[in-house]
């Protein structure tokens, strides 16, 4: 009997039995042998079914003796394909990744597809799980956030471990983007509780998943518990010699500041952030905190446009290059077109916002409604009522389409003031109504009205 190689005899010590049967068993079949034959007199006909039916683990010769007989490699056995074939495989996902990272969501999502067929083909357990997180992380980068939940929700209850954390951040930022705020907080919580005690707790992406979780509480208006998960995150992160979890902490406390309105302590807390993430090669968060600097920077008392384009168009570079989807484009587009407005040029910043608004396609009804709202603006600039007036009312259709969350309540809010500004008053008190709707406040005079009837 032949000797096996190191790596082989450990690839048999945790291959999954059932796997290592069932390619065996086709093997056999394939070559028209029968178990007697393939038994060859070393072993027993029994020995041979066990096998093939997952209940027994051979030993390293017995099994480079019966791949010898199939004709096959003894890795084709153990891992479905041959070492090249393995190799291929994972090097085709890290092109995948590479395509991602670089911007190239089309390209990455036909490699990520292409080999995640021949994981899945060769039961490569690993790198299915690869593949498929590369491919819904390039569906949500074209904007298909359907698509990548319907990956990332199959993820999760397949996997464990690293990947496992990296799905659920994935997943739970899909269900915020799409308005489900309470999947994004449950599914996070949930995988939390899976990890707690695995030893992953105090890891770089567990960290990450707990400011994910922060960010879905802030979108819901629970800036407390928010407040306490980035507190709690950020004492964490202090711990590990990675910057990404600390700027992530530091990130979603800044956003928290500038949600109660002190704008001057978030600076401070995001520009941390920033210095840290600039560390490390996340282009794509890299990016989108630059918009949200971008933002606060128009909204301190006077507006630093100047330092708010900067940040802006460095961001809008970074994105093209980056994983981001569609969505943090547009969201950018948009921050770019409220700048050129406050700088003095309406022009630039109906072309902007005409772009972020294409941008959005069909989904991202509240980033669409943003876009509207400064078309809107820009239109009155000119001194165009009308034309603000039709922007508003585009606005508003698309808004009423949008998820209840707190940026929708203050949009809406906003977007009642500007329709005073033009005249229609109908429009703007339905607005302040649907404000105090989408924030959760309800009439008490209609109720008492209603149970006294």
């Amino acid at each position: 009997m032949s000797h096996m190689h190191p790596t082989n005899a450990e690839l048999l010590r945790s291959v999954d039995l059932a796997d290592l049967g069932a390619r065996v068993r086709a093997a056999r079949v394939a070559r028209g042998l029968t178990q007697t034959e393939l038994a060859g007199g070393e072993v027993s006909v029994g020995y041979i079914s066990r096998i093939e039916s997952g209940a027994r683990r051979p030993q390293p010769a017995v099994l480079t003796s019966i791949a010898g007989r199939l004709r096959i490699p003894v890795e084709q056995l153990l891992r479905g394909v041959t070492a090249s074939e393995y190799d291929e495989i994972r090097l085709g996902l890290d092109y995948a990744e590479l395509a991602l990272e670089s911007g190239e969501a089309v390209e990455a999502e036909r490699q990520a597809r292409e080999h995640l067929a021949r994981a899945e083909q060769a039961s490569l357990a690993d790198l299915t799980d690869r593949g498929r997180y590369l491919l819904a992380r390039a569906l949500e980068a074209l904007g298909d956030l359907d698509g990548a939940i319907t990956e990332l929700e199959r993820l999760t209850t397949e996997t464990s471990g690293l990947v496992l954390i990296q799905s659920g951040i994935a997943l739970s930022r899909c269900y915020r983007e799409t308005g489900d705020l309470a999947l994004a907080v449950e599914i996070g919580e949930q995988i939390e509780s899976q990890i707690a005690e695995t030893g992953l707790g105090g890891s770089d992406e567990a960290v990450q998943l707990s400011v994910t979780v922060a960010a879905a509480y802030i979108e819901r208006g629970d800036l407390n518990r928010a407040n306490r998960i980035c507190t709690a995150a950020a004492q964490r992160a202090e711990g590990l010699d990675t910057p990404g979890a600390r700027a992530g902490a530091y990130w979603n406390s800044s956003f928290i500041m500038a949600e109660r309105g002190d704008v001057k302590a978030a600076l401070p807390l995001a520009s941390r952030a920033l210095a840290l993430l600039a560390e490390g090669r996340d282009v794509r968060n890299l990016a989108r905190l630059r918009i949200q600097i971008g933002q606060l920077q128009l909204r301190i008392d006077p507006p630093d446009v100047e330092a708010a384009l900067d940040h802006l168009t460095r961001a809008r570079e970074e994105l093209a290059s980056s994983s981001a989807s569609e969505v943090d484009r547009a969201r950018n587009e948009v921050a770019l077109a409220q700048a050129y407005l406050a700088s003095g040029d309406p022009e630039l910043a109906l072309t902007t916002a005409a772009a972020a608004r294409a941008a959005c396609g069909e989904r991202a009804n509240q980033v669409a409604a943003e876009a509207m709202v400064v078309t809107g603006q820009a239109h009155a600039a000119h001194g165009d009522a009308a034309a603000a007036r039709a922007s508003y009312q585009d606005a508003v259709m698309l808004l009423t389409g949008a998820g209840a969350d707190r940026s929708a309540a203050q949009l809406w809010f906003e977007l009642a003031d500007l329709l005073e500004d033009v005249g229609d008053y109908d429009a703007a008190r339905e607005a302040y109504r649907s404000a105090a709707a989408t924030s959760g406040l309800v009439s008490r005079r209609s109720s008492r009205q209603t149970s006294r009837a």
